[in-house]
């Protein structure tokens, strides 16, 4: 696909170099000297539309003054046909590119040529990649940080789907291990003091204390009555978590799916230990000689396998002390895998049985002493966790209303759930505000996300949409149908407003690509709402209705052009595109 921000780029390059070669033939410069240059975008677009550093990288191996390297390639190169009208020398040796009509019109006919598929590439084909995200406990409601690792995991996937990755969604289930006996003992207890009373039965400390478990523990005694009453423990904890998870984690799903994300797969921790993939697993560390026996228990040697790693990092054995690295336990005493076995044994699953590339999870911020452990078990297992697990870490959500924090549902007097939210802020709004940059903590303001004026920037991106779409009814009740751009005259395109708005456009391309790169779906939040703003300046500025048919033809493409660009862009982000607001 067309990224013609890239195109000029690398025309830059081919166009220096074609110079240097030609003022080396001649014996201007000194033949043989390799370049390594950057092309960038200035920031002050008086100095032209593309710089580069061509110059000032070779002025130390041609034993030359830049600015006059420069002018020697002035001299010796040929634009003809190129993207650009004119380069020229500035500052310490810089040599800047002006855009010429023909780059305009590439943008508008890539636009045009690839429709639904434009800014995509093929940047990452051939890769196969998993999303892991929200993977919450299936012990009670979703809250607000998986209201944000939900879209933007969702989000970052539709990102590396639209840079060719073959992507993979996936749901881990914590249906096994401690929070599943504490979820049953919690159950229990509400059970019990239904049959004996609240004052018989003492809650556990540690238990989950929700109304959510009152209401599932009185579901069950509603379908068995006192029939678990004297049944064994472990029976009764069964029969108590399988109830709970069968109702919770449809809750889940259908929560999810109102958010719009739906999962390749619903991965169960319980099926790893099922089928002894956990035990296998903790057996291949041991034959590889990385685990050891203390006090019952079986030992990961973590702070060993990370120790190593450091060092082929290039660390210091002073800078590898002052991390107080730590060992785990994977198997206790009491013959219980932890939950950090069943996670290495799920991330070998991952690599291993199912094969892919690379994998990403989305965790909360809290995790992050978890993230070189778990790299290094893979490395450990000969699996390079290292280069092939990336881990999104995110900070938290503050939740605010006209300024104060709220941390309690209106509607229902508890703490917010991802269900509360979806019942007081439209699904669309929660989308564009929680993919917001990962490592930031965020202020999602309940209050803004449903104004409607320009300062809520959703509303302000999606307004730009309805408007053009306005825009095209009105003049086609007029009689005027978008032209094909082969019909356009792009010359009358030449305005300051047109010419930044295009630029604009092509700018989409550039922008998903780094979106992948930085595992930063924010970068088209950000781009949206530059395009947005272009738009409605563009808009003042160039009248549509009532020009000279050729020029109202040629901004009217343009205008079309624009909110084909801005449906794809929140199509990504899983926001819906209105033609009326």
């Amino acid at each position: 696909m067309s990224n013609m921000i890239q195109n000029a780029k690398d025309q830059v390059l081919a166009l220096t170099n074609a110079a240097y070669a030609a003022a080396a033939e001649k014996g201007r410069l000194p033949a043989g000297v390799a370049v390594r240059a950057n092309v960038e975008i200035p920031k002050d677009l008086s100095n032209g539309d593309y710089t580069t550093t061509f110059a000032l990288a070779a002025a130390k191996a041609m034993r030359m003054n830049p600015r006059q390297i420069a002018s020697v390639l002035l001299e010796e190169m040929d634009l003809t046909g190129s993207y650009f009208a004119s380069a020229e020398i500035a500052g310490a040796g810089f040599l800047n590119f002006r855009l010429a009509p023909n780059w305009f019109t590439g943008v508008l006919d890539a636009v045009e040529q690839e429709g639904t598929a434009y800014g995509r590439s093929d940047n990452l084909k051939g890769q196969k990649i998993m999303v892991e995200f929200v993977s919450a406990n299936p012990t009670g409601p979703m809250h607000m940080g998986n209201a944000r690792g939900g879209v933007l995991g969702d989000t970052l996937a539709s990102v590396l789907e639209a840079n060719g990755a073959d992507v993979w969604r996936e749901f881990y289930v914590n249906d096994a291990g401690n929070q599943i006996e504490k979820f049953a003992c919690s159950l229990e207890a509400r059970y019990l003091q239904i049959l004996l009373g609240e004052d018989a039965v003492t809650f556990p400390e540690d238990g989950y204390h929700g109304d959510d478990i009152r209401e599932l523990a009185q579901a069950f005694y509603d379908l068995h009555g006192d029939a678990y009453r004297d049944t064994p423990t472990a029976e009764r904890h069964a029969a108590l978590a399988a109830f709970g998870l069968e109702r919770n984690i449809p809750k889940m799903k259908s929560d999810l799916a109102k958010y719009k994300i739906e999962y390749d797969q619903w991965f169960f921790e319980s099926s790893l230990h099922e089928s002894g993939y956990v035990a296998e697993t903790v057996d291949k560390l041991t034959q590889a000689g990385w685990t050891y026996e203390k006090e019952g228990a079986l030992w990961l040697a973590t702070s060993r396998i990370l120790e190593e790693g450091y060092r082929k990092a290039g660390k210091s054995e002073k800078e590898i002390k002052k991390l107080d690295l730590k060992d785990d336990v994977l198997r206790r005493a009491n013959g219980f895998y932890t939950y950090f076995a069943a996670d290495i044994a799920y991330h070998r699953n991952k690599f291993e049985k199912r094969g892919f590339d690379r994998v990403i999870n989305i965790w909360g911020a809290d995790h992050h002493g978890h993230v070189a452990r778990l790299k290094g078990a893979m490395d450990a297992l000969g699996l390079d966790g290292t280069g092939r697990l990336d881990i999104v870490l995110m900070q938290l959500v503050k939740l605010l209303r006209d300024g104060e924090v709220v941390k309690m549902s209106k509607r229902t007097g508890k703490a917010i759930s991802l269900s509360d939210l979806l019942d007081e802020v439209p699904v669309d709004a929660a989308r564009w505000f929680f993919n917001a940059k990962p490592d930031t903590q965020m202020d999602f303001d309940l209050g803004l996300a449903v104004r409607e004026d320009s300062e809520n920037p959703i509303y302000y991106v999606e307004y730009a949409h309805a408007r053009i779409c306005s825009l095209l009814r009105n003049l086609a009740a007029e009689g005027y149908a978008v032209p094909a751009l082969a019909d356009v005259d792009t010359s009358l395109l030449s305005g300051e407003t047109e010419q930044a708005l295009i630029k604009q456009l092509a700018l989409f391309c550039e922008e998903l690509r780094l979106a992948a790169r930085d595992y930063d779906p924010s970068h088209l939040n950000r781009y949206l709402v530059d395009l947005a703003g272009c738009f409605h300046r563009f808009y003042t500025a160039c009248r549509i209705k009532g020009e000279e048919s050729a020029v109202l033809l040629a901004r009217l493409k343009l205008a079309d052009e624009t909110r084909s660009v801005l449906k794809n862009g929140l199509a990504l982000l899983g926001v819906d595109a209105p033609e009326k607001m």
